[in-house]
């Protein structure tokens, strides 16, 4: 009998009870780290100004209103929470998918459409911080990537705009390729963003049901498209980023779990693995921790069959761009430097060591952390059930999203993101979503509900910039 309510999820009620009283608890903490983040935040700015934020934890300011995208926003809000956890268990699979990716694809952009197609789409990317700003220095790519490091320090002639300078080329390569084909400006440059941002859903899915099973990717569905951190994938670069490291922890899960009978769809799903790593190295410094994510994959399937396949594609990128001109490692050691010149090295520490995860909290939402608080409960069986090669999909799914909580962990400890993390750290809380496939099914709508109301207020009550 203990067995059978281990592996399928049915417990006695007290045991549901406190479950759930659990789960509540955890959710509360996460408000009272926010709002702990928030007032004494606010009382360092404003005694200091040291935190360079207006609203910390998070880059925004108070600014209450409504926009074109109000009514979407609620509606696809109100139809998710409604029939998203039905639709999630009947739809086929490929059916599920496509809904997915669509549902992902109406949430983001009726966010972003709270602040109108100029403010929230089109000029968000075209800032003087943004990548858009130097697509006219790229006419010819192989002297700008030649040239790239010499512009990141802040001292130097006509050094690049901030978030040019904190990425490897590659980011800014993306905007400068989608110009030279005839997708110039800053529309065309959002919905690419916000496009291939809403297409994570879908890899995060596929690697779920790889991973552990297909009833908990679909138990995770209805939370992986209504997460609030949408708010900040329409559109800034970082959604793409995620989904661009998604889809290669996607692939390598496929490549990893293949039969042995189908050699062919494994050696391309692991060369095509590696290949996006490679590119997401170059889109962003800090997601090379995407490879604690990519380990975890290989020690949930137990395999390294699809490791040599899997180096030879992530070598494709790097060449590529060393034979261009840009020394990664240089590039890196610059941008350390001048993130000391700028606000990372005005902004303390000590707050924003804690202050990041109330960030996370609201980009990932209360049902995150009360799938997580289980998630946590379950990590010392998860371990041992993963020594002893006897994991259930229950267990995988724990050890997944903690694997990311790990990314995400070192991530701030290493003082490199101080504040911004509701955007910068959308690759690390995609897997922790997951997590919420853990709470008990008919608790699944109230927590929707939650995760909504986070997204809606934070859009309607700031305005958030990045």
């Amino acid at each position: 009998m203990k067995t059978e309510e281990r592996t399928t999820g049915h417990h006695p009620p007290q045991q549901r009870t406190t479950g759930r009283r659990g789960d509540l608890i955890a959710a509360a903490a996460g408000v009272l780290l926010v709002t702990a983040a928030v007032l004494i935040g606010r009382a360092i700015q404003d005694a200091h100004g040291t935190l360079v934020a207006h609203w910390p934890p998070l880059l925004a300011s108070w600014y209450p209103h409504t926009g074109p995208g109000t009514p979407a926003a609620v509606v696809v809000a109100t139809a998710v929470v409604a029939y998203g956890p039905g639709l999630a268990g009947r739809l086929p699979w490929r059916g599920l998918l496509a809904t997915a990716w669509a549902a992902s694809l109406a949430w983001i952009l009726s966010l972003a459409m709270i602040d109108g197609w100029g403010r929230g789409i089109a000029e968000r990317l075209t800032t003087k911080h943004e990548y858009l700003q130097v697509i006219d220095r790229f006419s010819d790519i192989g002297a700008a990537l030649h040239g790239f490091t010499g512009h990141i320090l802040s001292g130097r002639p006509d050094n690049w705009p901030a978030h040019v300078a904190g990425h490897p080329p590659g980011a800014t390569l993306t905007f400068v390729l989608l110009d030279r084909i005839g997708l110039g400006g800053g529309g065309w440059a959002g919905v690419w963003c916000i496009v291939l941002g809403g297409s994570a859903v879908v890899a995060a899915l596929i690697a779920v049901r790889a991973l552990a099973d297909e009833g908990l990717a679909r138990g995770a569905a209805p939370f992986l498209v209504l997460a609030p951190m949408a708010v900040w994938t329409g559109a800034s670069a970082d959604g793409y980023f995620a989904a661009v490291a998604a889809w290669s922890v996607a692939l390598l899960a496929l490549a990893a779990t293949r039969r042995p009978h189908s050699p062919r769809p494994a050696a391309a799903a692991a060369l095509g693995s590696g290949l996006l790593y490679g590119l997401t190295c170059y889109l962003s410094y800090g997601l090379t921790l995407i490879a604690l994510l990519l380990l975890a994959v290989l020690l949930l399937t137990r395999t390294a069959r699809p490791v040599p396949l899997f180096l030879l594609g992530a070598l494709v990128v790097p060449l590529a761009f060393t034979l261009a001109g840009f020394n990664w490692w240089d590039g890196y050691r610059l941008l350390v430097e001048r993130y000391y010149q700028g606000a990372g090295g005005i902004r303390p520490y000590s707050y924003w060591v804690w202050a990041n995860l109330a960030a996370t909290t609201v980009s990932a939402g209360l049902a995150t952390v009360a799938g997580l608080r289980r998630a946590a409960a379950g990590a010392p069986g998860s371990a041992r059930a993963l020594r002893t090669g006897t994991t259930s999909a229950r267990h995988r799914l724990i050890l997944l999203t903690l694997a990311a909580l790990l990314a995400l962990l070192v991530a701030d400890l290493s003082g490199m993101s101080k504040a911004e993390t509701e955007r910068i750290w959308q690759p690390f809380v995609l897997w922790l979503l997951p997590a919420a496939a853990l709470l008990p099914p008919d608790t699944r709508r109230g927590w929707l509900i939650a995760q909504a109301v986070v997204a809606l207020l934070v859009n309607h009550l700031l305005w958030t910039g990045w």
